[in-house]
């Protein structure tokens, strides 16, 4: 009676490690059918969020609230009121002064891809019922780079808003100066900023929102010559990368050094705004400078 009852255990363990075994080989060799863009990996959480979900957070992750990197037409739909925007500046063309190999073809393929025709676009719009000129720069063109165009446009758009006496607000998220355009790049600083100055001079209102990522020579000209300087959360924010300048002085640099937290805290920004908060804080600036202008 026992070596029945032994027998019939032993055949039982059997079949469950089969089982087991199959299983497991099964779901190895099974391919998920995801879509592709349908989740993406939080930088901060490292999780897997459903970008679906997330854009209708406002691009911020609902785990740790990372706030995502933006597309131009998509922070335009988040901040202004709806149906307010014109867009202006059209017609500009991106040429190749330095005969850059593959220079044009890349921004063609960056044209395709975002289905703009450069990293800046601006126009009228109404935040709270409250006129002003937008700029937005979008980092998922050629990383946001400022070349010739971007640097006109931007001139443009303070151009603009001294035309219509109107302030005007710009969302930075840039890697620089476009390397592919040499000095005619860097020329833009100057451009840039004394469009700045030339708007400041009317008594218009300049409002520079930082996002992540704001570096490089657009941090160093009209980004950071706003009246008043805000920044979305962790946003990266500085002239070199930390690892350049750890390389260059070789000291560890502080904790969030670079981040928008710390500039807010040494006095670099106004403000850290959360995403879900702008628009309004936009909105009472706005209303407050028409009021005691």
């Amino acid at each position: 009676m026992n070596d029945l009852v032994k027998a019939f255990k032993d055949r039982k363990n059997s079949q469950n490690k089969f089982k087991n075994h199959r299983t497991k080989s099964q779901i190895s060799n099974v391919k998920m059918d995801v879509p592709k863009g349908l989740y993406e990996k939080c930088p901060t959480c490292k999780e897997a969020v459903n970008m679906k979900a997330t854009v209708e957070n406002g691009f911020i992750c609902k785990n740790c609230g990372e706030h995502f990197r933006v597309r131009a037409v998509d922070r335009i739909k988040i901040t202004v009121d709806s149906g307010t925007f014109v867009e202006k500046g059209h017609g500009y063309i991106t040429l190749n002064p330095l005969f850059q190999d593959g220079y044009e073809e890349k921004v063609t393929e960056y044209k395709e891809k975002t289905n703009l025709d450069e990293a800046y676009i601006y126009g009228y719009c109404e935040i709270n019922g409250m006129p002003s000129v937008i700029g937005v720069m979008d980092s998922y063109f050629l990383m946001g780079s400022m070349g010739s165009v971007v640097g006109e446009k931007v001139a443009k758009s303070f151009e603009y808003a001294i035309y219509k006496k109107l302030p005007i607000i710009i969302f930075t998220a840039s890697g620089g100066a476009r390397m592919q355009e040499g000095i005619f790049s860097l020329m833009q600083m100057a451009k840039t900023s004394a469009a700045v100055w030339k708007h400041a001079e009317q008594g218009y209102l300049y409002i520079s929102v930082l996002t992540h990522p704001t570096t490089g020579g657009v941090t160093a000209s009209f980004a950071t010559l706003g009246d008043i300087i805000l920044a979305e959360p962790n946003a990266l924010i500085g002239f070199a990368g930390p690892r350049v300048i750890e390389q260059t002085i070789n000291q560890k640099l502080p904790e969030g050094f670079q981040r928008a937290e710390f500039l807010e805290e040494k006095g670099f920004v106004d403000k850290v705004v959360p995403r879900f908060e702008l628009k309004d804080t936009l909105g009472k600036l706005l209303l407050f400078h028409r009021r005691y202008q």
